[in-house]
């Protein structure tokens, strides 16, 4: 009785082995089988992109109630996510940002950044993301108009490392205006309300939105300097760089990108290359 039990016993496993072999293998192009790995992107920490920004630069990105808030914020969020990553946030100084990216100090730069020769020198960027230009501040009451009325010793405010700064050393510098950086952009608006400059040049969309709260500042001219954002990535991380423009391109193409844009810029047109395709 013994033997003939081990002998039902070992047909039952050879009949359940033989059922098992039978199964087909998952396919996992076909999505039913059970889950398949998300394809990991490299980066300095597994399945987290810290992004450095200034977190001071309305309304691209800031801080409110502890969060990080912006244009720049909820894109960049909206890409990681596409990615499988977590976004964690590193405050860095914007003079600095590129060359601390460039030493992969954090993945990538979000901070309303243009992409510029000079900067592709140090870091790769992104597709452009948004479209820029400066903006002459001046008070109110002040009777300047255009860039044409800043002469001799008046003080323009920029803040340091940005292309404001590169526009007002170019153009205003040379008319006799002294150039005064700061390290944060709202101090230089802050310092043009106490009187102590002439005025600022800033991006535009920022100093709109600084300037919101401020009614003695008003943006007397806006500048065409045909700038494109850009998210700035380190040099030695080309597959990041390269992932982050795929999303991109999924986030511009399904409508993700218009919903982002009219939630900072509402009653302002998306521009044709950023129009949803799909």
């Amino acid at each position: 009785m013994r033997r003939r039990s081990s002998l039902l016993v070992l047909g039952a496993l050879l009949v359940l082995l033989a059922t098992a072999c039978a199964e087909e293998p998952a396919d996992p192009e076909a999505g039913g089988g059970g889950e398949t790995a998300a394809p990991t992107v490299p980066t300095i920490q597994e399945g987290v992109l810290q992004v450095g920004s200034c977190l001071d630069y309305p309304p691209f990105e800031s801080v409110e109630g502890g969060d990080e808030v912006g244009f720049d914020v909820d894109l960049a969020e909206e890409i990681a996510g596409r990615l499988g990553l977590e976004v964690e946030w590193v405050r860095a100084d914007f003079d600095t940002i590129f060359t601390a990216v460039a030493g992969q100090q954090f993945d990538m730069v979000a901070a309303a950044s243009t992409i510029t020769d000079e900067r592709l020198q140090t870091v790769d960027f992104s597709d452009p993301y948004y479209n820029s230009r400066q903006a002459l501040v001046v008070a109110t009451d002040s009777g300047i108009t255009s860039t044409d009325d800043i002469g001799e010793g008046d003080r323009v405010g920029v803040q340091r490392g940005t292309t404001g700064r590169g526009y007002a050393e170019e153009v205003l510098e040379p008319q006799g205006a002294e150039i005064v950086s700061f390290q944060a952009a709202p101090d230089a608006f802050r310092d043009l309300e106490a009187g102590n400059l002439v005025a600022v040049v800033n991006d535009e969309p920022s100093s709109a939105e600084i300037i919101e709260d401020l009614p003695t500042l008003t943006i007397a001219q806006p500048i065409d300097t045909d700038e494109r954002y850009g998210f700035a990535l380190s040099k030695d991380n080309p597959e990041l760089t390269e992932a982050v423009n795929g999303a991109l391109a999924e986030v511009v193409a399904d409508g993700a990108y218009a919903e982002i844009f009219e939630r900072y810029f509402p009653g302002v047109e998306v521009p044709p290359e950023f129009q949803p395709t799909a």
